[in-house]
């Protein structure tokens, strides 16, 4: 009897929450599985610019889990530098990368030329990673896969994704590995919530022999946010003291829960009505995606719209789509939010508008995602007294509240029960998408609950997952 391996190797996302990369050798196929740009600590986001450790002219497929930048917005380097394959996604995660790749390529261009203008980059002249061609040439390798649609991507290997409940289109993946004795092979993606509203709730794997799964928030317990009351109490203080109200959200996501959750609590009449900015051309896209792809939502938001009731549409939403429009909003006085890209306050419009209002004591910065290791929203949240951006200091006078319940990644029970619906234990379960105080915590909570052999790869470290044919 033969025997044969299957290599899996980690190229990112072991010991930080982005770079989102894993390879998968089997008998001389090549598949990556997400494809995405590292985010946070310099040294960090240095492997950007690395020189890649495998040849992308090899890769015979791409299968990305979502829309999220640390999970796909790397493919136009891979791309340019020669991969020619198909890029298998939900058809709304193929919608929404478009998106975060003109986007992304667009960041990318124009701080470089900002740093060239202010001459504040150490290398002369700054360069973008990739450019707006890159990313066309990218999105030209999209190809449509179904939730629950099995496809073979590469001979004696199918793909199948089911609803990770994370953002709209984000899909947990198995691959079924055919010989005489199968592999099955599980990623998490990025675990969704429960019972939270406009979309489903994460969908459980019943099978596999190894899995690899995310661990973001391994170390805690999220509050519930299905009323909104945190969000609700933050706008009243900004309100009694007459502040702005500035909200670095992703644009795919927490950009349309908060704006779900502002509707919500206006029509309850829990909050007054008050003007919200909404500065990322890529949100309001974004958000007339949402729309157009009714059989991803949740049960809650097909019977608002059902009954006539846009579950996105806040009655005083006012958006800025052009640069002018954008500043505009620097004169602005309270009350009033702003929400606006980039949520870990890494680039993006949001930026400025932090310039503007953190000086301010009557102000609020107000965090609903996680902030990776190295960000300017993880120095907000650890209570830094100025942040650096576009080569100056701001100081941090404005109020810093996080929100954790709106994190669109599940916490550690959410986890555990994402993995209980696995029907019997793997070989091998393998924490990554996460810092390593958190997934620590984790793999020992699933050691002592579930009992299961849980490993925490290293960046680029490499696994045998063995078979016999």
């Amino acid at each position: 009897m033969l025997s044969w391996l299957v290599k899996l190797t980690f190229l990112g996302a072991a010991g930080t929450v982005t770079g989102s990369r894993y390879l998968l050798d089997v008998r001389a196929r090549h598949i990556l599985v997400d494809c995405g740009l590292f985010q946070g600590r310099k040294e960090i986001r240095q492997r950007n610019w690395e020189r890649l450790p495998f040849d992308p002219r090899g890769i015979h497929a791409v299968l990305l889990t979502h829309a999220h930048v640390d999970h796909c917005a790397f493919l136009p380097v891979i791309v340019r530098e020669g991969f020619s394959g198909p890029i298998y996604a939900t058809p709304a995660t193929i919608d929404l990368a478009r998106l975060v790749l003109q986007d992304s390529a667009h960041i990318q261009e124009e701080e470089a030329s900002y740093a060239n203008r202010k001459g504040y980059s150490r290398h002369h002249p700054a360069l973008p990673l990739y450019t707006a061609a890159d990313a066309e040439r990218a999105m030209e390798r999209l190809r449509p896969l179904g939730y629950r649609e099995a496809r073979e991507i590469v001979p004696g290997v199918a793909a199948t994704f089911g609803d990770a409940g994370h953002i709209l289109g984000s899909a947990n993946l198995r691959l079924q590995i055919d010989g005489r004795h199968r592999i099955s092979v599980a990623f998490s993606g990025d675990i969704g919530r429960y019972a939270e509203p406009l979309l489903n709730d994460p969908e459980p794997i019943r099978e596999a022999r190894w899995i690899v799964c995310e661990s973001t928030y391994g170390d805690r317990i999220h509050e519930r946010v299905s009323d909104f009351e945190p969000l609700a109490n933050a706008v009243e203080a900004i309100v009694e003291r007459g502040g702005v109200m500035v909200i670095p959200a992703f644009a795919i996501g927490r950009t349309q829960t908060i704006l779900f959750g502002l509707r919500e609590l206006v029509d309850r009449g829990r909050i007054p009505m008050l003007p919200v900015y909404l500065d990322s051309p890529m949100a309001v896209r974004a958000t007339r995606i949402f729309g157009q792809h009714p059989k991803d939502h949740d049960v809650e938001a097909r019977a608002l719209m059902a009954d006539g009731t846009p579950p996105l549409e806040y009655p005083d939403l006012r958006i800025a789509s052009t640069r002018e429009e954008s500043e505009a909003i620097n004169k602005v006085d309270g009350p009033a939010v702003i929400i606006s890209a980039s949520g870990m306050a890494t680039g993006g419009r949001v930026l400025h508008h932090l310039r503007q209002r953190l000086p301010e004591r009557r102000n609020m910065v107000v965090l609903v995602g996680f902030q990776a290791d190295g960000t300017r929203g993880r120095a907000l949240q650890d209570g830094a007294g100025e942040i650096k951006m576009h080569g100056s200091w701001v100081p941090v006078r404005a109020e810093i509240r996080t929100l954790p319940g709106f994190s669109a990644h599940a916490d550690r029970e959410e986890i555990l029960r994402w993995l209980r619906g696995f029907e019997s234990p793997p070989n091998a379960l393998y924490l990554t998408h996460g810092e390593n105080g958190a997934r620590t915590s984790l793999a020992d909570f699933i050691r002592g609950t579930l009992g299961w052999k849980v490993h925490l790869p290293e960046h680029l470290e490499v696994v045998s997952l063995s078979g016999e044919a």
